[in-house]
């Protein structure tokens, strides 16, 4: 009986059936709505900052949380970067379509061997009489300051590689900014879901408290009773082992309760030693019934990871595309316009102007390269794409069954402490007039830890159903007070 009573009082912590620090959902009516994660190697469960912790309580509301989630979660940050770099990216593909202008201003100073270039000594004797003034004569050897100032011009007029190569750009920068927001949507299912962990735990250790403060009066009920020789010892000793027991319970709900608080700090960038005070309670509202059609097109319409795979496999045919027109001859014009001069004398204006047309001839083994590589990877971006349709219609499947069988449970789990309170409340009236033993007060205190754990378990695992519905429609980001009632 003891280790059955035992059980009975711990369920409190271990009925809903998952790791707290790590909120996976292993539940028993199999909800999904939280993904879990591996504090190692998750960036989700990491931040970037982390402020320095306090003596005072911090007060957190769900929405300061999921602020502070969105701000300082590591696996955001990491996601926006990759967005910099995609933005990166595409400007460097439309730079290959923009006239490249430079200018250069360039100061040389020359020394020439005119000997080396034919000018021998006698050479000045063989010009007519009155060019040169008499007595001039030159070194073999000569130093010029010269000076070129000019503005170079370089602009492509028909690429059709660079041109698909820069919607591929964009389509892949589009697709990163999905995953910025896939990446967010995600940080707030995480943080709400452990928001709502301490609130469980919150529950559970006020659970706990309460009964232990039952067991307590009882025991102090069974000594008079003893002294009185209206109850046997036996009554007494049960009365003990059972606020030991319950002692036990409090003191595995604390553990639990400080454990969580740890996950959702390191979630949302606080110390793990920062004491917080959250200041919502647990919410509760029913949700309006979703056909599959409804939640499949709203889904389609607002999913980021379904926009963002979308515009990955436009992305990878413009690639497809570039990697075909690579035996489009290119036309490019380019030219510079200047001056040159030496220091001190006369400058002359200078310029080119050029076009280029350029027919690859000999490449065919890197043009057969690019272009199996191209359309791998288109291939694969539409079987990702059909994958995920496929996969998107699972989610909703089982996120419509979770919440409609979560809120069942919800409802049979009130009902069953009501029944369970009145029970307790009858074996301890029994046992305080006297008619009876404590054994069935015993009995009736765990059936209620049992039943109060598993209200808390119900309550928990609705609101975490409506929270993976409303993250599997790709609304979470905007809805998700409105799923959870608030």
């Amino acid at each position: 009986m003891g280790s059955v009573l035992l059980l009975a009082a711990l369920a409190c912590v271990q009925a809903r059936g998952q790791s707290i620090s790590g909120l996976s959902t292993g539940v028993s009516v199999g909800l999904n709505a939280g993904q879990g994660f591996d504090l190692a190697v998750n960036a989700y469960a990491g931040s970037v900052t982390t402020a320095h912790a306090t003596t005072e309580a911090i007060p957190l509301s769900l929405d300061d949380a999921v602020q502070r989630g969105l701000a300082h979660n590591l696996a955001v940050v990491l996601a926006e970067q990759n967005e910099r770099i995609a933005s990166g990216q595409q400007l460097q593909q439309l730079n290959n379509l923009l006239p490249n202008i430079s200018a250069v201003v360039v100061r040389r100073r020359n020394q020439i061997n005119l000997a080396a270039l034919g000018f021998r000594p006698g050479l000045l004797a063989q010009f007519p009489p009155g060019i040169f003034p008499a007595g001039v004569t030159f070194g073999p050897i000569v130093t010029v300051n010269v000076v070129t100032a000019q503005a170079n011009l370089q602009q492509p007029l028909f690429d059709l590689s660079a041109i698909e190569e820069f919607r591929a750009a964009k389509g892949n920068r589009i697709a990163a900014y999905y995953s910025t927001q896939s990446a967010r949507g995600q940080v707030i299912q995480n943080v709400a879901t452990a928001y709502l962990q301490v609130l469980d735990d919150m529950a559970n250790l006020d659970n706990a408290r309460a009964l232990l403060a039952t067991d307590d009066l009882l025991q102090r009920q069974a000594g008079d009773a003893v002294q009185a020789g209206t109850a046997t010892h036996l009554d007494f000793l049960r009365a003990q082992v059972q606020m030991q027991q319950q002692e036990q319970a409090e003191i595995a709900a604390e553990n639990a309760l400080a454990k969580a608080k740890i996950a959702l700090n390191r979630q949302i960038g606080l110390a793990a030693e920062q004491p917080i005070q959250l200041t919502d309670v647990t919410p509760y509202a029913d949700l309006d019934t979703m056909t599959l059609a409804q939640a499949r097109q709203m889904a389609y319409a607002n999913r980021q990871d379904y926009q963002g795979a979308q515009a990955q496999a436009r992305a990878a045919n413009f690639q497809r595309k570039a990697a075909r027109f690579e035996r489009v001859p290119t036309l490019s014009f380019g030219g510079n316009y200047g001056v040159t001069g030496t220091v001190g004398g006369i400058y002359h204006g200078t310029f080119i102007a050029s076009g280029e047309l350029s027919v690859p001839i000999f490449r065919e083994a890197s043009l057969r390269g690019d272009h199996d590589v191209a359309e791998a990877e288109r291939s694969r971006a539409l079987n990702q794409l059909a994958d995920l349709r496929v996969h998107i219609d699972a989610q909703l499947r089982d996120s419509l069954l979770d919440v409609a069988a979560a809120k069942q449970l919800v409802e049979v789990a009130h009902s069953n402490v009501d029944l369970a309170r009145q029970s307790l409340s009858d074996a301890t009236d029994r046992f305080t007039n006297g008619v009876e033993d404590n054994l069935a007060v015993v009995q009736a205190q765990a059936v209620l830890a049992a039943a109060q754990a598993q209200w808390v378990n119900s309550l928990y695992q609705f609101n975490q159903s409506k929270l993976g519905l409303a993250r599997n429609l790709g609304i979470l980001q905007q809805q998700y007070r409105t799923y959870l009632g608030k």
